[in-house]
C-alpha cells in the first residue's frame, strides 16, 4: 500500500528501507540506528551508515529481490527521486510512504510524518522548530542578484518555479531567473547572456560542478559571478536543512566581497 500521510500507516515502524538519501539521514538524526535495515548507494550521510548498512541500487535503480528479502515494514520513497514503475513493484506487498517535497513548508510537514510513523514526534517537533528558528535569521538582501543555479553540465539544465531548490533560492534572497519554466528544463549560454545572469550557482550535485566548470563558465560569461555551491545546503529537505540558514549567510558574506 502507499500512503502519504501519517496517520494511514498503523503502528510504529520497525524494519525500515530509505531510498531517499536526505531522508537516510533524517533516520539517522533520529536515531534509529536499528530500525533502519537498507539504504541506497547514494545515501552517503552519514558514513557509519553508508559502509555498513546494506544498499539496496541507486535511487532510480532498486533492487526489488534485495528489498523483498529484507522484509521492511516500511519503505520511504519519493515522489521525484524514485521511478514510479519500481515501486509498483513493491505496493501490494509492503507499507509505502510517497513523500512530495516542493517547498521548505512540505519539508517539514515530511519530516512531522516520519517523526510519528516512528514513535519520534517529539524529536520532529524539537528539529522542526530548530529549523524554523534558523530560517528566521535570514537577513533581508537589499540587491536581490539575478540568478541561474545549474545542475546539470551536458546540456546545461537549471532549476524551475515549481521546485524545492527555488524555494531555497527565494528565501535565501536570490531571484531565480527560471523561475516561469517547470522542474528542471535545458538552456543554453546564449539565453544567460540574454537574462543579464547576475549570479550563477554550480551545484555540486547532481552532476559534480568544480573548479575547471567555474574557469570555463566565467570566461564564457564574464560579466555574471559564478560560484561553486554545496548542492546538500539547497536540495535535501531532511536534518540538513538545520544548516542550510547558515550556509546561505556565509554565501552572502563571500558574494559581498566580490
Amino acid at each position: 500500500m502507499i500512503f502519504t500521510e501519517a496517520k494511514q500507516y498503523k503502528g510504529t515502524a520497525k524494519r525500515i528501507i530509505s531510498l531517499v538519501p536526505s531522508i537516510t539521514e533524517l533516520l539517522h538524526y533520529f536515531q534509529l540506528n536499528n530500525e533502519v535495515v537498507g539504504i541506497t548507494k547514494f545515501c552517503i550521510h552519514p558514513n557509519d551508515w553508508f559502509r555498513n548498512k546494506i544498499r539496496i541500487g541507486g535511487t532510480k535503480n532498486i533492487d526489488i529481490q534485495k528489498i523483498k528479502n529484507l522484509h521492511p515494514d516500511l519503505i520511504i520513497c519519493n515522489k521525484e527521486e524514485n521511478v514510479r514503475e519500481q515501486i509498483a513493484q513493491l505496493e501490494n506487498k509492503f507499507e509505502i510512504l510517497l513523500t512530495d517535497v516542493n517547498n521548505l513548508s512540505e519539508a517539514l510537514s515530511t519530516i512531522s510524518a516520519i517523526g510519528n510513523i516512528c514513535n519520534k514526534t517529539t524529536e520532529s517537533n524539537s528539529l522542526i522548530q530548530s529549523i524554523e528558528n534558523e530560517f528566521s535569521k535570514l537577513p533581508k538582501v537589499k540587491h536581490v542578484l539575478k540568478t541561474a543555479y545549474l545542475i546539470w553540465k551536458d546540456p546545461i539544465m537549471t532549476i524551475g518555479g515549481d521546485t524545492f531548490i527555488n524555494d531555497i533560492l527565494q528565501r535565501a534572497g536570490f531571484e531565480n531567473i527560471f523561475y516561469n519554466k517547470q522542474r528542471y528544463p535545458s538552456i543554453t549560454l546564449e539565453t544567460l547572456r540574454q537574462k543579464k545572469t547576475e549570479l550563477l550557482l554550480l551545484s555540486s550535485e547532481p552532476y559534480p560542478f568544480v573548479e575547471k566548470h567555474k574557469t570555463w563558465f566565467k570566461q564564457n560569461l564574464p560579466n555574471t559571478n559564478v560560484v561553486l555551491v554545496n548542492g546538500e545546503m539547497f536540495s535535501w529537505y531532511g536534518s540538513r536543512l538545520l544548516h542550510t540558514a547558515e550556509y546561505i549567510n556565509g554565501l552572502h558574506k563571500l558574494l559581498n566581497k566580490y
